[in-house]
């Protein structure tokens, strides 16, 4: 019998686009005054690598029964849909997965979306986040699909300590040159993403720091998150984002830079010396919840409002169900109008009413990208 761990539970709901229309004036807010600015959409809920922390093998086996093409949206439907999200205000969209380089023929989505332009006629900022195997033979064909940045994970540079984590056999060399590929294209700054697990791979902090100082590539250190259900999340093996700027500090002195925007999700530390900089992202000591612009679209076309969501929006049913652009634009009015998503901030909060946190399975980060 196969073995499945569901992404949510199974409370999707078609969004009511009965009664008056909303006309998007690209000033749409949330219950709590937040703007809608970003949009992460998944193409794909496969991926090539097993990690610990996102798709452990134990559950996502060879019997694991991922999504049949013919459940993804479409190309066409992917840009119908961000063009609908873009007329409300949505300034960046990011291409996530799985492993969003698995999706054959990526290159024209990103073309596609590439000609969309912001509510003030602004060009979007595109960009993708990758786990990097693929990368040093996609990175110019992106770029020149209109792609603007690239973010690509990398938890070590030990190679065995990083086939291990990947659980795939992918050594720590293909994703460098997936990386270096990305900046000879253009497709700059590159950030490197490395989720730190204490115990595991936060003797690779240092290593990491000395092999980016100096390349224009900016590193991120990010705080080990309890999303979804599978990975076996225990508080113990969170690092602190602190004690990382500490280790770096103590060999490479920092000073603290300001966020390009206040929806920023890491705080900014750069090099005393003038050898770039590094973020932390601090999932789990420091909530951000009050400044999240961003919704989350599924490769099967729903809709996420949070990261640590129970449930979703199903835009695709109104897509392929006939709905025309008008009653789908006000289905993403009423669902960003009624968000008041803030889980960081009550698992954080030592006196939040435990009533009012999520309870049960949340949908998985391997579904919706991170």
């Amino acid at each position: 019998m196969s073995r499945r761990i569901i992404p949510l539970a199974d409370v999707s709901a078609v969004p009511d686009v009965s009664g008056d229309t909303h006309v998007p004036d690209g000033a749409l807010r949330d219950t709590l005054a937040r703007p809608l600015r970003d949009l992460r959409i998944s193409v794909t809920d496969r991926c090539n690598f097993r990690c610990v922390y996102c798709m452990p093998r134990a559950v996502f086996d060879k019997d694991y029964p991922f999504l049949p093409h013919s459940a993804l949206l479409t190309f066409e439907e992917i840009e119908r849909i961000a063009q609908l999200f873009v007329a409300h205000g949505v300034e960046k969209i990011r291409i996530t997965g799985g492993e969003p380089l698995l999706r054959k023929n990526l290159e024209f989505l990103i073309e596609r979306l590439a000609r969309l332009t912001t509510h003030a006629g602004r060009p979007l900022d595109l960009t993708l986040t990758s786990n990097g195997s693929l990368l040093a033979r996609k990175a110019r064909a992106l770029k020149d699909a209109g792609l603007s940045r690239v973010t690509v994970s990398l938890d070590a540079l030990d190679d065995t300590l990083f086939r291990r984590m990947n659980d795939a056999d992918f050594a720590s060399a293909d994703v460098l040159d997936g990386i270096f590929a990305a900046q000879a294209a253009g497709l700059e700054p590159v950030k490197v993403n490395m989720v730190v697990k204490r115990g595991t791979n936060d003797g690779e902090i240092l290593p990491m720091a000395r092999r980016f100082r100096g390349t224009g590539v900016v590193l991120r250190f990010i705080e080990y998150m309890d999303v979804g259900t599978s990975n076996g999340w225990n508080m113990t093996e969170v690092l602190p984002s602190a004690d990382v700027v500490a280790r770096v500090a103590e060999h490479f002195p920092l000073v603290p830079l300001e966020p390009h925007s206040a929806a920023e999700t890491a705080q900014r530390w750069g090099y005393a010396d003038g050898a770039g900089e590094i973020g932390v992202i601090s999932s789990v000591t420091r909530a951000f919840c009050g400044d999240c612009t961003r919704a989350r679209l599924s490769t099967e076309g729903k809709l996420y409002l949070c990261l640590f969501a129970s449930g979703g929006h199903d835009l695709r049913a109104l897509v392929r169900g006939g709905a025309s652009d008008a009653e789908i634009t006000t289905a993403i009015a009423r669902i960003w109008q009624r968000r008041t998503d803030r889980y960081s901030q009550l698992r954080g909060s030592a006196s939040a009413d435990a009533s009012v946190q999520p309870a049960g399975k949340r949908v998985e980060m391997s579904y919706i990208g991170g």
